[in-house]
């Protein structure tokens, strides 16, 4: 049985991490945004190699780099990171259209602590519009984002191309059960 003091101090104990990812996770300058989005991208094209096939189709990608997640019941998560526009000619490269930071806030089943990257790419332009025009954009409530499994050899099929967000989720470092996208917050910052 939990006590009302045992889960004060877990919950102080998960605020205290989320509160240390968070400040991990924020960028300086918009230049160190896109060095990390660049790294990202290069260790999905060669962890993920089936996203290069839909990277070429989608409009925009959304490129969340070194997102922290932390938790003991209580867990949250922050990353910043680029939106760039799919340019025929060079492909995805930073420098931005935008930036954007990600925040997610959870409680239930969860321990430990995580670093992850993702990427969201948009593959029509109402789902760009969309993004660009919600002040807060979240996972499952404004779009349903689907993530194939990126550890299989995935092949991409037709039908895999109609959905309007497609996402991927690797570079893990750490551990940590119980976490997930859902309910996660995207909003525009100034760099």
């Amino acid at each position: 049985m939990l006590t009302r003091r045992a889960f004060t101090g877990t919950a102080l104990c998960a605020g205290l991490t989320a509160t240390a990812a968070a400040t991990q996770a924020r960028a300086e300058t918009a230049a160190i945004i896109n060095t990390r989005v660049n790294l990202a991208l290069e260790q999905m094209w060669s962890q993920v190699p089936q996203s290069r096939q839909i990277a070429t189709r989608a409009r925009a990608a959304l490129v969340m780099p070194d997102v922290v997640k932390a938790g003991l019941i209580l867990g949250g998560s922050y990353g910043e990171g680029a939106l760039l526009m799919n340019d025929a000619a060079q492909g995805y490269q930073a420098p931005a259209t935008g930036y954007y930071s990600v925040a997610a806030a959870s409680i239930g089943f969860q321990a430990g602590v995580q670093t992850t990257n993702h990427v969201l790419f948009f593959m029509t332009d109402e789902a760009v519009t969309g993004f660009r025009r919600a002040d807060g954009w979240e996972v499952g409530a404004d779009a349903e984002v689907t993530f194939p499994e990126a550890g299989l050899n995935l092949s991409v099929d037709s039908a895999l191309f109609e959905k309007p967000v497609i996402g991927y989720v690797f570079g893990q470092d750490g551990f940590l059960v119980g976490a997930s996208l859902e309910g996660a917050k995207y909003s525009p910052i100034v760099r």
